[in-house]
């Protein structure tokens, strides 16, 4: 799927002003990553997902929290180069299939997991991660699949202290990160806090 096998970590973003997105991105990349997720919490998504693609091709820009038709065809129209969901919605997996685009659907239970893989999808968002049961219920869910090649991406609830417990699962892919830039960095244009917590979430990455 594209290259979002190289990524350990997905830093999961909301942005409020487009203005900040550009200034965002380079602080990412200046960290080491060259992936983002932007999520559609806010009216700025698209804008900020079109700003980052036109200035950084070599970022990776996605977009999350991909809930509705109308958003799938304004994140891909925007310049999303790959789109998450909190859940499994086949119409919109249908949807980004049929524009070339990965998609990463959400996933809870068995029978979501089940669902995602009959819609064709082998990369899983595992969300909300921590209220959800953690590692431990990743490992117990993901067994009775792992023969079919399916991946997971933990997000929610995850931090620096516990990613490393879900990058030690084969399975997992990536884990999504909030607190790499948190909305409160990013309203104070803190870059250089969030480049430097880009490097250790990396570094972390590296030991599992």
């Amino acid at each position: 799927m594209l290259a979002l096998d190289q990524f350990p970590v997905i830093p999961v973003i909301v942005i409020d002003d487009v203005a900040d997105a550009k200034p965002l991105a380079n602080a990412l990349l200046e960290g080491g990553l060259n992936i983002i997720e932007v999520t559609f919490r806010t009216a700025a998504a698209a804008g900020a997902i079109e700003s980052i693609a036109n200035a950084f091709p070599e970022m990776l820009v996605g977009a999350g929290t991909v809930v509705t038709l109308e958003q799938a065809k304004i994140a891909i129209d925007s310049g999303s180069k790959f789109g998450l969901a909190p859940g499994t919605d086949p119409k919109t997996i249908a949807y980004f299939r049929e524009r070339g685009i990965p998609f990463i659907p959400g996933i809870m239970t068995p029978s979501d997991i089940q669902a995602a893989i009959k819609a064709g999808c082998e990369h899983l968002k595992f969300f909300p991660a921590g209220a959800a049961g953690g590692p431990k219920l990743l490992k117990a869910m993901v067994a009775p699949y792992a023969n079919l090649g399916v991946k997971f991406c933990p997000t929610g609830g995850v931090s620096l202290d516990n990613m490393n417990e879900y990058l030690s699962i084969p399975e997992v892919f990536a884990i999504g990160g909030s607190w790499l830039a948190t909305k409160a960095q990013i309203a104070n244009r803190d870059w250089s806090a969030i480049t430097a917590q880009v490097k250790e979430a990396l570094a972390k990455a590296a030991q599992a």
